[in-house]
């Protein structure tokens, strides 16, 4: 089970990035309960995603190196010098964006998910390609 974890982890960034994709289309649309319950599953699929990975890297496996050679990587360090800043400061502000939210403040919760949201799209979308480069190419 434990050697399928970088593989669940992709499927869950995956799942969380379609989750983004429709909660947005949903508040779009007017459907603020299909936005709100689509974003809470967003949250639940990168929370297990990061209680997955950290379990993998930190009691299981340890730090994997990237093996590919060339401009991939260029490319696999450039990603992953973006996504990992980025994944580190997301979760207060995940966190704020849901209380702001929950309080009915919406104004500040616009405000934080303005830029919150593509971040966590680009987050969930850039590990699913890191676990490509380091596992499938």
């Amino acid at each position: 089970m434990t050697t399928h974890l970088p593989t669940i982890n992709a499927i869950l960034n995956g799942t969380a990035a379609l989750l983004l994709l429709a909660g947005r289309r949903a508040i779009k649309s007017g459907k603020p309960k299909a936005h709100q319950r689509l974003m809470l599953s967003a949250l639940t699929a990168s929370a297990a995603f990061l209680a997955c990975y950290l379990y993998y890297h930190f009691a299981i496996h340890g730090m994997t190196r990237y093996q590919g050679q060339g401009a991939l990587r260029y490319f696999y360090f450039f990603i992953l010098a973006t996504h990992t800043p980025l994944a580190a400061i997301m979760p207060p502000f995940i966190a704020l964006a849901v209380w702001h939210a929950a309080q009915g403040r919406l104004d500040k919760h616009i405000r934080i998910t303005r830029w919150l949201w593509p971040v966590w799209m680009y987050v969930s979308v850039t590990g699913v390609a890191i676990y490509l480069m380091l596992y499938q190419l």
